[in-house]
């Protein structure tokens, strides 16, 4: 077959439901290469500080719904993004997204080996 089908429900979230949810599909897809996961976060959630380094990930966020804060820990630089805005970030960039906003934020984390 060339194609797979996953609905953001087929896997269980790797947040707390309390802090929004992060479904990661890639497997579900069965994708080879490209990493795709949804991540929704309540007013005040946070993500995890990390980096791609060691897996030369380079990624892509896309806001859908809300406001988000990506805070670059090794620039000492924040990029605020909406909805309908991306930012993508090389793998060695100290990263961590924040929802400042009074709603929830929900955006697409695409990420593939340069």
């Amino acid at each position: 077959m060339g194609y797979d089908t996953a609905a953001k429900a087929d896997p269980e979230s790797v947040v707390p439901e309390e802090f929004g949810g992060m479904w990661f599909l890639k497997d579900e897809l069965e994708s080879d290469s490209v990493g795709f996961t949804v991540l929704e976060l309540e007013p005040g959630g946070k993500g995890k500080e990390h980096d791609e380094t060691e897996t030369g990930q380079e990624e892509i966020y896309y806001v859908l719904e809300g406001e988000i804060e990506v805070e670059l820990t090794d620039s000492d630089e924040t990029v605020s993004l909406e909805a309908d805005e991306a930012i993508r970030l090389d793998p060695d960039e100290t990263r961590q997204i924040r929802n400042e906003g009074d709603e929830r934020a929900k955006l697409i984390l695409v990420g593939a080996p340069l």
